[in-house]
């Protein structure tokens, strides 16, 4: 999995794009429509496929742009695109047709397999997660159920024959701090610039945002500093982070807007395009769009102002 998720527009800047996911061109959105609707009708369920959804007979829906922005991210092009479809399809539809998790899993298995999950607001429904946490605008974190082929994301309703929401809350972060980290990687610059990535196919990699402290242990072997650090959570399969010590805080600000920026666009999972301030649990963000939508800026309050000025001052004294 690498780094910079953005891929290039395979058949070139001027074919003509398609309207909904405009990495693909119109060809390939074609294309990729055309193998979701053969897979459903390999499962013997014919559907009528729209711009970013589809729907069968039921009026049950099944959405399209995570698929696609898998297909997009996929190294191995087009040529893997008929086995990725009909595995997707086969598996959303084996977990919609099994028997709810929640109705044949004790409750102690099912607290043993509950992780903590941070999402960004797009497709997120306050009115069904009222218990979810805000770690920062924008984020919303929210207590999930692994299983074999899918993730459920537990609603109130759910959560609530389980127990304590404390007590399921800690038991998810301690599920969670117990996960292998899959893949770490050090980004450098010619300018002292650093940061550290970790990667990987859990879809709770980006969440460890959550469990920061055990994560900059393991992977570094250091301890955070009483500033805490900067952290970046594009999407799901990424957490980026720079451990604040000495002025090497301003090239990592600047490299970790653009590394967040461009790994949130087009990929599955997306959560957020910003870098934030992580201290003593909390978020703070730093990065913004310009007003007019193209390029990015850096925003700071009083308290990262002075802890620049500190840091800077520092280092020239």
């Amino acid at each position: 999995m690498g780094l910079f998720r953005r891929r290039p527009k395979r058949d070139g800047q001027d074919a003509p794009r398609d309207p909904e996911f405009p990495y693909f061109s119109a060809d390939e959105g074609a294309r990729f429509r055309s193998l979701v609707r053969e897979a459903f009708a390999e499962q013997g369920l014919e559907v009528s496929v729209y711009a970013d959804v589809v729907s069968d007979s039921s009026g049950r829906q099944f959405g399209l742009a995570n698929l696609a922005a898998v297909l997009h991210n996929d190294d191995r092009g087009p040529r893997a695109w008929p086995d990725q479809v009909r595995r997707h399809v086969g598996m959303v539809l084996r977990t919609m047709d099994a028997p709810s998790a929640l109705d044949t899993l004790s409750t102690e298995q099912i607290r043993s397999q509950l992780y903590p999950r941070v999402l960004g607001s797009e497709g997120f429904d306050p009115a069904s997660f009222a218990y979810a946490r805000t770690p920062a605008p924008g984020l919303h974190e929210i207590i999930a159920l692994d299983l074999p082929e899918s993730v459920m994301m537990l609603t109130d309703d759910a959560l609530a024959p389980l127990g304590d929401l404390p007590y399921l809350r800690e038991q998810a972060l301690y599920n969670l701090r117990g996960l292998p980290i899959e893949g770490h990687e050090t980004v450098k610059g010619d300018d002292g610039m650093r940061f550290e990535v970790i990667l990987g196919d859990s879809f709770y990699t980006a969440s460890r945002v959550l469990t920061l402290e055990s994560v900059v242990r393991e992977t570094t072997g250091e301890q955070l500093t009483e500033d805490g650090a900067l952290v970046a959570l594009p999407f799901r399969h990424q957490l980026a982070f720079h451990v604040i010590r000495d002025a090497g805080i301003v090239p990592a600000l600047n490299a970790m807007a653009s590394f967040a920026a461009s790994g949130y666009v087009d990929t599955p999972g997306a959560i957020s395009p910003y870098v934030y301030w992580w201290r003593e649990g909390r978020l703070t963000q730093l990065s913004d769009r310009e007003e007019d939508g193209d390029g990015l800026r850096i925003v700071i309050g009083e308290e990262f102002q002075e802890l620049l000025e500190r840091l800077l001052g520092g280092e020239r004294g």
